[in-house]
């Protein structure tokens, strides 16, 4: 095969890549947004017959010729060319280990398990969701020691998500991250549980709460022709295209924070798809690189941005004008203490920036265990509670706010949820960046939020997947990760 008939095979096969993997994206975003509660079975054996060709369409040897032949000759391709070869090879490499059926077997066991989550959830009932989690454990162990038997499954899983991180990173990464954390958690505790939030748990109703979500969205600068906003049980941002980006977000009517705050935080996932280069479409290069980097972008703008007293004493204002009775003893000092008091809190998503990483780290240390064999599937409420205690000292009073809390689970999303940590570490480091090069904190005060994403978009977003995580963001900062950024700005910021 010539290398030119090769390279427009490629072109060709990821287009029809996309095309199935945007079909099945779409069903998936259906089924947990507006389709009613008894359809997952039909759409289970849907997303299994896609899921099958899709395989096959990836999966056979006129792939595999195609990427050989563009091996052999790489130093001749451009470095966009080069890079997709090196990663379709491999994604092929790691999907062709796993047999065809239990591929499709899979896909129906993610299927049922979302559904039972959401119905376990609503119902603080573990015991009906924890048959499916010990198939999904299973599976992706098994899958796992497909790949690659020589390294420890949750190894393998995390290189998924953020090539290149093992345990021992982690490891040492939490160990840095408790020793500076847990001394400043108690150095501020007794001074933060004094600071008044009680108004941001007064009746917000849901209309409301939706107008003030556009006018973030607005806000934020993201263009809302491309990006829509839904409304699900877990708040998530799904990607089709980067013309065609959806975030979600769950309204409380007793909590007003909670809404602002995903909107945010997703919107930032969504400003980092909505800017990735065109030339990138409908290839393995478009979109975000790894869910770390992902992360620091919805961190960057949920916190670093988001909860600034630039951008706050605007949500205020926007806020009093929806709410004007629910706020009209509030001041914008007071909004501004009350959206980052740090108190240990029971629910990942709601956590506070100083506790955040510590709900991500009981996590990650419940997924190694499961990984290890040393903790059981059964056991995983009471490890939960265990660890809440140690680490955040609170108590978890049922299981729809412990372990049913979140539903990467049920996705078979394991390895995942350091990202959560890593991404937070990251956004430090590049908003330190970022502000050597404008006046960061005036322009999120004046709402010039543009400024910095345009910055963000001709650093790292345009490059989508070019360049490995760490790479991409050592060319943007001008030096390797150092999660001491991340600490200096939590002990500043908090130390006022």
């Amino acid at each position: 095969m010539e290398k030119a008939t090769a390279l427009a095979k490629l072109k060709a096969l990821q287009a029809k890549m996309h095309a199935y993997n945007h079909a099945s994206s779409m069903i998936y975003y259906d089924a947990v947004t507006t389709a009613p509660e008894g359809t997952d079975e039909g759409r289970g054996e849907t997303l299994a017959i896609l899921s099958g060709e899709s395989y096959h369409l990836f999966i056979n040897p006129e792939t595999d010729e195609v990427l050989s032949t563009l091996e052999a000759c790489i130093d001749e391709l451009s470095e966009a060319e080069a890079r997709q070869v090196k990663l379709l090879r491999r994604s092929y490499k790691k999907t062709c280990c796993i047999p065809q059926q239990e591929y499709m077997d899979y896909q129906l066991l993610v299927n049922s398990a979302e559904s039972v989550w959401h119905k376990a959830k609503n119902e603080n009932d573990f015991a009906s969701f924890a048959p499916y989690l010990e198939k999904l454990v299973e599976t992706n162990r098994r899958f796992a020691a497909y790949y690659d038997s020589e390294h420890h499954p949750y190894d393998v899983m995390l290189d998924d998500y953020e090539q290149g991180m093992t345990r021992v990173e982690l490891d040492r990464f939490f160990a840095d991250l408790r020793a500076k954390i847990v001394p400043l958690i108690e150095t501020i505790r007794e001074e933060q549980a004094a600071v008044r939030d009680d108004f941001l748990y007064r009746h917000y109703p849901v209309e409301g709460q939706r107008k003030l979500a556009d006018r973030l969205m607005e806000v934020m600068g993201i263009d809302r022709s491309h990006c829509g906003l839904a409304e699900t049980l877990h708040p998530f941002t799904i990607t089709f295209n980067k013309n065609d980006v959806r975030i979600t977000t769950n309204y409380e009517e007793n909590s007003l924070a909670s809404s602002i705050y995903s909107v945010v935080h997703e919107g930032g996932h969504a400003l980092y798809e909505l800017n990735t280069a065109d030339e990138f479409e409908n290839t393995c290069l478009a979109g975000g690189v790894s869910m770390g980097i992902h992360e620091s972008q919805s961190r960057l703008y949920e916190n670093i941005i988001g909860r600034s007293r630039g951008f706050s004493a605007i949500v205020y204002r926007l806020s009093r004008e929806i709410f004007p009775e629910q706020l009209a003893d509030v001041s914008e000092e007071e909004f501004y203490k009350a959206i980052n008091k740090s108190i240990p809190s029971l629910i990942r998503t709601e956590a506070d920036e100083v506790t955040y990483c510590l709900h991500v780290m009981v996590r990650y240390e419940i997924e190694k265990a499961l990984f290890d064999g040393t903790v059981k599937v059964a056991d995983l409420p009471t490890v939960w509670a265990e660890k809440m205690k140690a680490y955040l000292g609170v108590d978890v009073p049922d299981d729809a706010h412990g372990v049913l809390q979140d539903s990467h689970w049920s996705g078979g999303s394991f390895g995942y949820f350091p990202s959560y940590a890593v991404g937070s570490a990251y956004s430090a480091q590049i908003a330190a960046k970022v502000g050597e090069m404008i006046d960061f904190d005036g322009c999120v005060a004046r709402g010039e939020i543009s400024k910095i994403t345009d910055i963000l978009r001709e650093g790292l977003y345009r490059f989508g997947c070019l360049y490995d995580p760490g790479e991409l963001l050592a060319r943007f900062c001008g030096k390797p990760f150092d999660p001491t950024y991340y600490t200096d700005y939590l002990v500043k910021k908090y130390g006022k």
